[in-house]
């Protein structure tokens, strides 16, 4: 697997969007598939030639990387449904564990001590390799902080798997930031909401590699 690996960003929510978007920015092709083929189609329309749309099925089995860009409640079936298509694939999950409370804020919908991260490696597919990435920082950073001048934000990931690092840090920074691993998913809950490393968290900003290694 290269650094130069096919993508495929599965939701096209905001987060789903934002990160197709900076992609492209980078010529990185990325292939593109949600519920709705014909959002796809659409969405492949407004932005060009880079960009592929394609059922979900078939996005997973042409591509190396899968962006996971669903609500966290739905990744448990997905991960179910598509099994065998997301054997030996690289998933860069995004996900946060939260919903909206009654205060019009956002709530935990997992313990308070677990994370995502850990959660979803108990149930990977064969020889999957789960990544915690692209979900430090909420849409609008996501969106204005990518390609900053002259240093560039960072974005945290963690993965158990040192070997996909390269083709990680590759991925980020084609989003236009500097990739920053923070260790195993044992340490994913740092970079999901609420977390001392996520936006929405202690940190509460985009950050520079050098404010962010003051934090590690």
């Amino acid at each position: 697997m290269t650094t130069t690996s096919k993508v495929a960003v599965i939701g096209l929510g905001n987060i789903g969007k934002t990160i197709t978007q900076n992609l492209i920015k980078s010529n990185r092709p990325v292939i593109v598939a949600t519920r709705q083929l014909e959002e796809a189609i659409a969405f492949s329309q407004e932005l060009g030639n880079l960009v592929t749309p394609a059922e979900t099925r078939e996005a997973i089995q042409q591509a190396d990387i899968i962006v996971l860009s669903v609500w966290f409640h739905t990744i448990i079936e997905f991960l179910e449904q598509y099994r065998e298509e997301l054997k030996g694939k690289i998933i860069i999950d995004p996900s946060n564990p939260i919903a909206p409370d009654d205060k019009g804020g956002f709530k935990k919908i997992i313990g308070e001590k677990e994370s995502a991260g850990e959660l979803l490696a108990a149930i990977l597919p064969q020889d999957a390799i789960l990544v915690k990435a692209l979900g430090t920082l909420g849409v609008a950073s996501l969106a204005n902080a990518a390609f900053a001048s002259p240093e560039k934000s960072v974005l945290f990931y963690a993965t158990n798997d040192s070997a996909v690092d390269g083709v990680v840090a590759q991925l980020l920074q084609d989003t236009g930031f500097e990739a920053l691993k923070v260790g195993g998913l044992n340490q994913s809950i740092r970079i999901e909401v609420f977390g001392d490393l996520h936006e929405f968290g202690a940190i509460g900003k985009p950050v520079s590699v050098a404010e962010a290694q003051t934090k590690i």
